[in-house]
């Protein structure tokens, strides 16, 4: 029994280092990926690009024209550029595409359906005389 409580608390303390760890290395990791032009997302959840790293700092562009500096633990994510650009404007211009193809499609087939109806006088008469096709 007093094993347990001995080894019970050495267990949780080691499986708190180790993800502790391993947060820490995700990190550096993040922290070097930094180069100039890539995108991020702060800490704070706000998006700039990267302009230039320094030893503990990185300047980022908050808007154009506007450098702001960050120590480089304020950087929560580095973005693909992809994924940068549609969250700063928007979806990309091959989704909106699709997605227009998608609601030009389904004009076309709601203009041959008559509109809906919910009066009970005209769902009869459209049940007794069913229209052929």
């Amino acid at each position: 029994m007093n094993l347990i409580i001995i080894i019970v608390p050495l267990l949780m303390m080691f499986l708190l280092f180790r993800s502790q760890k391993k947060r820490q290395a995700q990190m550096q990791n993040t922290q070097s990926s930094l180069q100039p032009g890539a995108g991020v997302r702060t800490i704070g959840g706000m998006y700039a690009l990267v302009k230039a790293v320094n030893d503990e700092t990185v300047e980022l562009e908050v808007a154009p024209g506007v450098v702001a500096h960050y120590t480089k633990g304020a950087i929560a994510a580095v973005l693909e550029p992809l994924e940068y650009d549609a969250i700063i404007n928007g979806r990309p211009a091959e989704d909106e595409a699709v997605e227009d193809s998608a609601e030009d499609a389904a004009v076309d087939a709601d203009a041959d359906e008559k509109p809906l109806s919910l009066s009970k006088d005209e769902a009869k008469a459209d049940a007794e005389a069913p229209e052929s096709k």
